[in-house]
């Protein structure tokens, strides 16, 4: 990546400008914009990961960079997290929204801003800069929403085709240990009566999103697909290939009536400039190219830039900590010259695990371990670290596999596969997952794409219904939005099972499936497709800071002979790293393990332990926080305990221990 130095503008900084809402609270901003000359457009990052340590190492490639080129940046911590007043509710509220309206509005009124203002975000910053785009507030003239959603029930960390994902719990168990934080005392001379208030405040938020079991009010809230017409300024959506947020390009591209553009890379759940694995790209270029046209009005043709710009990789070995992936960028749509150039190919499932041979009743029956799933990686990886999806040789073997015949030419995919089913199940509940795998001729498979079905959803989200054991009953399963390049002589393989811990949390009994017949239907290029040359990759000068602590990192699969136990382990340390700036030194740890018996999905326990550690001077803090959930057949119970300590002396301790009913999960 390249450091750029010198921009068109000298750029100020405030630290802690202070935005006072309409009850009171006051919401803290870092700002960075020219120094002088006319007023500019404001762009908006409104998120809870705390400017003044947790987000400061990406803040400082990317806002610098953007107010050196003639913009005001704003990036300005939620209610209840990092410098600002108030309390954190839950994500995505409607007071949080109400919040990101009345920031625009602040900033739009400043004497140094133009009127017009951006809102862009990565995660939550993604979601929510959606979701204020369709409150339209007036002075909101675009967005750049990176890796979130537009169905917070269908494509978020909580469910996946109505099945309880395993991130459900990890993100509350996380979210918790961020939220425990206090604010700078440089900053708030009331940061521990604040903090006390807050620590008192927190809230749980795992056994909330498993209680919603449907796709109820809770989750239609925050979905923009609810009414694509409300959004009404321009969107450019990015997504990349190893994270789990890519199906809302699709949507987006398909329903907004505004101008939107998508682009795709092999990415990880980080801004493509700085993401693995690579090939990195300009995105701040892009940024830029997009706020000139629709905040300053700018021509510059970015209108008729492709709808589409896709990096399709090619199907190489597995490598759950990539750094770098080979492949070409793809273009289409509008200023390429044409839709994308796309066919379906059915492919039947056909007896002795045949994949497009004749079809007919195939005689499978499947019903896996219940650790099936350990090589599945994390919903959003953030890293190299071990954490996409691995080689799938393991978890292939223990699923039910139809393989076609090696390919004899390369084939280009893109889109998304589905998968449609008649079976019987013998339970009432049971949960269906489909990976796609390009399988290289030494065996390796590599994951192109996945799907997850709570049977119990066959019929839709909204009135889920348990299923009649031994009735036949057919299934549609949309597997992920995916592009691949598959090599001649690999074969493709869709690979079965009833389980994939800990990705999804198991039914409370395991079932058996029989299928009768099935296809799947898959997209692929038919015709020749533009290229795309991206910018290459750039930003503003790194975040000055001196390492105290090295950073380190551990992620192991155990298996336990005796009882049958196989547990996946990740262990995390940061480090600790003074800001050079402020003095603030900050550092973390985390250590999970999700473990499971192989015959028994009721013995399925995640246990996981945050420390957040803050200090200057003789002032330190350190927050331990430990969770834990568990399942019968009638509940899942999910534990949580807050221990807060300033000095060496515990300030603060908090218990928490909630059961959900099991209603379709």
């Amino acid at each position: 990546m390249r450091t750029v130095t010198r921009f068109p503008c000298n750029v100020v900084e405030e630290p802690d400008a202070g935005i006072v809402l309409s009850d009171g609270c006051r919401l803290s901003a870092r700002i960075w914009r020219p120094a002088d000359g006319p007023p500019v457009p404001a762009i908006l990052e409104f998120i809870p990961y705390r400017k003044r340590d947790g987000t400061a190492a990406r803040d400082a490639l990317i806002h610098p960079y953007l107010a050196g080129h003639g913009y005001a940046c704003l990036r300005v911590d939620l209610r209840g997290s990092g410098d600002s007043g108030g309390l954190l509710e839950d994500e995505y509220s409607a007071r949080e929204l109400a919040d990101a309206c009345a920031v625009i509005a602040w900033a739009a009124a400043q004497p140094w801003c133009s009127g017009a203002v951006g809102m862009m975000g990565k995660s939550w910053g993604g979601f929510n800069a959606l979701q204020t785009a369709a409150l339209r507030p007036p002075a909101l003239k675009a967005v750049i929403s990176v890796m979130a959603t537009a169905d917070r029930f269908a494509d978020d960390i909580h469910f996946k085709g109505g099945a309880l994902l395993g991130e459900n719990f990890g993100w509350a168990s996380t979210m918790l240990a961020y939220s425990a934080r206090p604010a700078d005392p440089a900053l708030r001379a009331d940061w521990r009566a604040d903090w006390l208030r807050r620590l008192e405040a927190l809230p749980f938020l795992a056994p909330v999103w498993t209680s919603h079991q449907t796709r109820d009010a809770y989750w239609r809230h925050g979905s923009v697909c609810e009414d694509w017409t409300a959004i009404t300024v321009p969107v450019l959506y990015v997504a990349g290939w190893a994270d789990n947020y890519m199906n809302a390009a699709e949507a987006l591209v398909a329903n907004l009536r505004a101008p939107v553009q998508a682009v795709i890379g092999p990415w990880v759940h980080q801004y493509p400039h700085m993401a693995t694995p690579g090939p990195r790209i300009g995105f701040l270029q892009l940024a830029l190219r997009w706020w000139d046209r629709w905040l300053k009005n700018m021509s510059n043709g970015a209108e008729d830039d492709p709808l589409w710009r896709v990096f399709v990789p090619v199907a190489d070995r597995p490598d759950a900590s990539a750094r770098q992936r080979a492949g070409r960028w793809i273009a289409a749509g509008r200023g390429s010259g044409g839709p994308v150039p796309q066919r379906r190919l059915a492919l039947a499932l056909s007896p002795g695990g045949m994949l497009g041979g004749p079809g007919g009743a195939t005689g499978a029956i499947v019903r896996s371990p219940q650790h099936l799933g350990l090589f599945a990686g994390e919903f959003f990886p953030m890293g190299p670290e071990g954490e996409m999806a691995g080689d799938q040789r393991h978890d292939d073997a223990l699923s039910c596999r139809f393989d076609t015949a090696p390919l004899g030419e390369g084939l280009d995919l893109f889109g998304r596969p589905v998968l449609t089913l008649r079976l019987a199940a013998d339970r009432p509940k049971a949960t269906l997952i489909a990976r796609l795998c390009a399988v290289a001729p030494d065996g390796a498979s590599l994951r192109l794409s996945h799907g997850v079905l709570n049977l119990c959803h066959r019929n839709g989200a909204d009135a889920p219904a348990p299923l009649i054991p031994g009735e036949t009953v057919t299934v549609r399963l949309p597997l992920d939005l995916m592009a691949a390049h598959v090599p001649r002589g690999h074969r493709l393989r869709l690979a079965l099972s009833t389980a994939y811990w800990p990705f999804v949390w198991p039914q409370p009994f395991a079932a058996t499936l029989a299928l009768a017949e099935g296809a799947l239907d898959l997209p692929h290029l038919d015709g020749p497709v533009a290229g795309w040359d991206p910018p290459g990759p750039e930003a503003g000068p790194p975040w000055r800071h001196r390492r105290l602590s090295p950073a380190r990192s551990a992620r192991r699969i155990e298996t336990d002979l005796l009882p049958g136990r196989h547990a996946l382990v990740i262990e995390s340390d940061s480090g600790d790293a003074e800001d050079l700036a402020h003095g603030l030194i900050a550092g973390e740890a985390v250590s999970e393990r999700w473990e499971i018996a192989a015959d028994d999905p009721l013995s399925a326990a995640a246990a996981i332990r945050w420390e957040q550690r803050l200090a200057r001077g003789d002032w330190r803090v350190r927050i331990v926080t430990e969770t834990g959930m568990t399942a019968t057949g009638e509940t899942l119970r999910m534990t949580a305990r807050v221990t807060a300590f300033e000095g060496g002396a515990q300030v603060f301790r908090r218990d928490w221990d909630e059961t959900v009913p099991r209603t379709f999960v």
